[in-house]
């Protein structure tokens, strides 16, 4: 998954060529492979705890995706079906959304610190 996401084009393109990867540290992304894509690609990753939502502008991608694939209540008969419409999906993140998300960070980081940690509004 990670290599077919683009992060060595998208990321420079969209926050330039000192661009930091976040990703939230749940086990699955600790996993040693992954780990060792993120060093191997020499990718920096943002430090923040687990779990973080306010610091995971990811969770607004699957949201957006989310509300795309059942769009006008849209259900589908196969397994098949829906995992053609979430990879259609995927190809078509508007760029502009990605670019409204990434520059949205330095705004999501200066709140949770102002909120010491706590609830902010993303």
């Amino acid at each position: 998954m990670l290599q077919r996401a683009s992060l060595m084009t998208e990321g420079p393109r969209l926050c330039g060529n000192d661009w930091v990867f976040q990703q939230d540290n749940a086990a699955v992304h600790n996993a040693r492979l992954t780990k060792e894509f993120f060093q191997e690609n020499n990718i920096t990753l943002l430090d923040h705890p687990a779990c973080s939502p306010d610091l995971n502008p990811t969770e607004n991608i699957w949201g957006w995706m989310a509300r795309e694939v059942y769009k006008n209540g849209h259900q589908f008969q196969t397994v098949d079906a829906l995992r053609e419409a979430i990879f259609n999906t995927w190809s078509n993140v508007p760029t502009s959304l990605l670019e409204t998300l990434a520059s949205s960070m330095p705004k999501r980081l200066f709140e949770v610190i102002n909120k010491n940690g706590g609830a902010t509004h993303y």
